[in-house]
């Protein structure tokens, strides 16, 4: 499952009306009275796509990323001011509660939602999610080793270590000398005086942030997390093709009914749409 935030215009200023009567007997035109909303769960958020503040909702969307059509799964509309890591929070819990038959063994994630590893292990879910480029830098690792913006190991002479496979039964990956071959060692300054060079385990336990089950430098891992757009095809199906931001509703729940109807909507063409072998034999017929 693959899970992101997208900005939803509703209109252009917040709607309100005055309930006083500062104006009609005192001239008061910007007064600090309350005033009565007409969408009191909208305000207004920084949209950094179209570069401009805009007023409505944040819309968190999860999708099936391992599906053929990008389908999506359960979306939540949050105030537009909140952050993707705070909507993926609630939506993620209200998500589990409606719908506790559905399991989720795998979840990517960009790098807003960089803080989140231990409790996806807690529950046995495996995360895929880029690092913030902000938090990351060299790290001393078992005293001789320093670990990359990736969680690879480097060794003394500045050289990435090998991946060598994952054990997932104890929750570690293994890394040897990019230097050691099937005739042992090529350092001229070898680390190790073992023949088959130096190795290093990196456990999960030890920072889940950055030791991930695969490695996030090795092709399983930058093949799963490739899917993440998916997410992505689908809130830009939902706000262009299916023109999402185009209603003029006043109320929360009349914004759910057109969302769900267009979700609805990416189903049913899901069904229409001829998996890629028919359609390739179809155009070539």
């Amino acid at each position: 499952m693959a899970g992101d935030g997208t900005p939803i215009r509703t209109q252009a200023r917040i709607r309100y009306q005055k309930i006083c009567d500062c104006y009609k007997k005192h001239g008061i035109l910007h007064c600090n009275c309350k005033r009565k909303f007409s969408q009191p769960d909208c305000n207004i958020g920084w949209d950094s796509s179209r570069d401009c503040y805009f007023n409505g909702y944040h819309l968190y969307m999860y999708v099936a990323s391992d599906s053929d059509n990008d389908l999506p799964v359960f979306p939540l509309l949050e105030r537009a001011s909140r952050h993707d890591m705070l909507s993926f929070l609630h939506s993620f819990f209200k998500m589990r509660r409606w719908l506790p038959e559905f399991n989720v063994t795998k979840i990517l994630l960009d790098a807003a939602h960089d803080a989140v590893y231990r409790y996806f292990l807690k529950e046995g879910i495996t995360p895929f999610i880029d690092l913030n480029k902000g938090n990351t830098g060299k790290r001393i690792y078992m005293d001789t080793f320093t670990v990359n913006a990736d969680g690879v190991p480097v060794c003394r002479k500045g050289l990435k270590m090998h991946s060598y496979g994952s054990e997932p039964d104890r929750n570690r990956h293994k890394w040897r000398c990019p230097l050691a071959g099937k005739d042992g060692c090529k350092c001229d300054e070898p680390c190790s005086d073992s023949a088959y060079g130096r190795v290093v385990y990196t456990k999960t336990k030890d920072n889940p942030r950055i030791f991930n089950t695969p490695a996030r430098d090795t092709k399983a891992w930058k093949d799963e997390y490739a899917k993440r757009t998916s997410v992505e095809r689908s809130n830009k199906r939902e706000k262009e093709d299916y023109q999402l931001e185009n209603g003029r509703h006043r109320s929360t729940k009349m914004w759910y009914c057109r969302l769900y109807a267009i979700m609805m909507c990416q189903h049913l063409d899901a069904w229409e749409v001829p998996d890629t072998d028919n359609f390739q034999s179809e155009t070539l017929d």
